[in-house]
């Protein structure tokens, strides 16, 4: 197997966070590459293949600053587009790891063969995971992604997927994973809210974000409204009927 290439851009790095791991201050690395077309995404730059931004950073440029951050940060969160699919996410934590920092995977959750595959490596298996889940199957099938997507219209896919993603992090302590869902108006409903708590276990940590109508993979979606702070809550309450861990952040 051909070795891969520290010197090529493969993502955006951001040198500290507060906020992406909980309980750490962190860096964070945001690699190119995702399996779905979330139409609301703003990270469009790491999702489409035709896009190439000037802040792209490379694997080495990741190196060096975990090194030069070692004893300072103390948590490395890779994330996306979708790290499950980039050949880079094992070299990362691999490296990470040596220099001591804890690792947190976010995963969009329509990987359970690869995710799978992660945590039963004792030398990858992250410390933390974050799940996206996002609106019910049938919609991940058919606006998540869109028309041109080969997975369009599988709606039993990704039944079974998000079921599988979510019982392996069952699996793992109440402190080391989270579930996190954007509410988007006219893709989060009553009755997907219903649906995302009848399959979280009882004691997820379940995280909810506004929606930001700028920068969207669609750019129909600039143009949506997010909810009002009574609608967010009043779906929020509703989730919090099964999932007390439900919180907007």
């Amino acid at each position: 197997m051909q070795e891969l290439p520290f010197d090529k851009p493969v993502g955006v790095l951001v040198k500290t966070t507060c906020v992406d791991y909980p309980g750490h201050l962190a860096g964070s690395f945001f690699l190119k590459g995702c399996n779905i077309r979330c139409p609301y995404c703003y990270n469009k730059e790491l999702v489409l293949e035709n896009l190439c931004p000037d802040n792209l950073n490379t694997i080495q440029e990741v190196f060096n600053h975990l090194e030069k951050r070692q004893g300072i940060l103390s948590g490395f969160v890779i994330s996306g587009g979708e790290p499950l699919l980039n050949p880079y996410t094992p070299v990362i934590i691999k490296k990470a790891r040596e220099l001591g920092y804890k690792i947190k995977i976010d995963t969009n959750g329509t990987l359970p063969g690869k995710l799978k595959s992660l945590i039963e490596d004792p030398l990858l298996k992250p410390d933390f995971i974050a799940m996206d889940i996002k609106c019910s199957p049938q919609k991940y099938a058919s606006i998540i992604c869109n028309q041109k997507s080969p997975m369009y219209g599988k709606n039993n896919y990704f039944e079974k997927a998000l079921k599988e993603c979510v019982d392996i992090l069952k699996e793992y302590p109440t402190e080391n994973r989270e579930w996190r869902t954007v509410l988007v108006p006219g893709l989060v409903s009553k009755e997907d809210i219903e649906y995302i708590s009848n399959l979280l276990p009882e004691d997820a940590s379940w995280q909810f974000a506004q929606f930001i109508n700028k920068n969207c993979l669609d750019p129909e979606y600039n143009k949506l409204t997010p909810c009002t702070e009574k609608e967010a809550m009043e779906l929020i309450s509703l989730a919090r009927k099964k999932i007390a861990g439900a919180v907007l952040r």
